[in-house]
């Protein structure tokens, strides 16, 4: 593309950007260590620093979905690799799971401006979840997803999956679990893998807020797409913004609520609940209550 670049609007029809608007690489770069230092480039560290997500000698998979998020976590990741004191390799994958052309143009196109040498390779998944899954194709959609790129981490020789999902996603999950699933379960910022043997799932983003990746994203001129679905575009769950709206409104009555759900997490009294499981057991408090 020569005079634009292509975006994805609420309908997931292709909208067109002059290339124009675009900030150059070297201004990217540096914005995200002064311009968006408290957005994005501190909570990214404090992260990896508090969970230990990136270890001495780790070879670690950035997946690329074309997103906003995943774009930025690239990016990040490269600083990281450039300013940090641990010695670790990236690769960048995307998995195309059979995205219209313009989709793929627009995350290629994203990828060579912000200087990301991604590897991009075929699945056919959305034709799998159209067939198998057509009801509530996302769940399923997310689950080969992760798998299909931890089979190709594995195959690059990496240990670590690293996805982007940040700050808003985790506080969403954790209301969803309590308010649909009626359990108290988070979104952890980094897990073993129970089906690829030495490969874990690490989250840097964790305490990135999405309004930063937003203000990232718009100076930068990206152009990123949704997720690019070609199956759920007329279908996707309300769940999730349901969940953002109600953040919004409870953060009118008190604007920290979001941290101090996040918070509750890692502060949960083992005193004062009914019951836990870990791993397939299940406790009661009245286990122990007579001790």
């Amino acid at each position: 593309m020569d005079t634009t670049s292509t975006r994805t609007g609420g309908t997931g029809c292709p909208v067109l950007r002059p290339l124009h608007d675009r900030l150059p690489l070297k201004e990217i770069e540096r914005s995200i260590i002064k311009t968006y230092r408290k957005d994005l480039w501190a909570p990214f560290t404090k992260a990896v620093k508090a969970f230990r997500l990136v270890e001495e000698g780790d070879h670690i998979a950035v997946g690329i979905s074309g997103g906003k998020d995943s774009l930025a976590m690239a990016k990040l990741f490269q600083e990281l690799h450039r300013h940090g004191q641990v010695s670790f390799r990236l690769s960048f994958i995307a998995m195309d799971p059979g995205f219209y052309a313009t989709n793929r143009e627009m995350l290629l196109d994203n990828c060579a401006h912000l200087g990301i040498p991604v590897e991009i390779y075929e699945s056919q998944i959305f034709e799998v979840i159209d067939e198998i899954a057509a009801d509530y194709p996302c769940y399923m959609c997310a689950r080969m997803r992760r798998g299909s790129l931890y089979a190709k981490a594995q195959e690059l020789g990496c240990n670590k999956l690293a996805l982007g999902h940040h700050f808003d996603d985790v506080i969403e999950t954790t209301l969803m679990n309590l308010f649909y699933a009626g359990t108290f379960k988070t979104m952890m910022p980094r897990l073993k893998s129970t089906n690829f043997e030495n490969m874990e799932l690490i989250r840097p983003m964790y305490y990135v807020h999405e309004e930063g990746i937003k203000r990232f994203t718009v100076n930068a001129g990206l152009s990123p797409m949704n997720c690019g679905c070609v199956v759920a575009a007329q279908r996707i769950s309300t769940k999730r913004n349901e969940m953002k709206d109600l953040v919004q409104t409870l953060k009118e009555l008190s604007p920290d609520i979001d941290k101090s759900i996040m918070n509750a997490a890692g502060n949960v009294n083992m005193d004062c609940v009914l019951g836990w499981s870990k791993g397939k057991e299940r406790h009661s408090f009245l286990d122990t209550y007579m001790d």
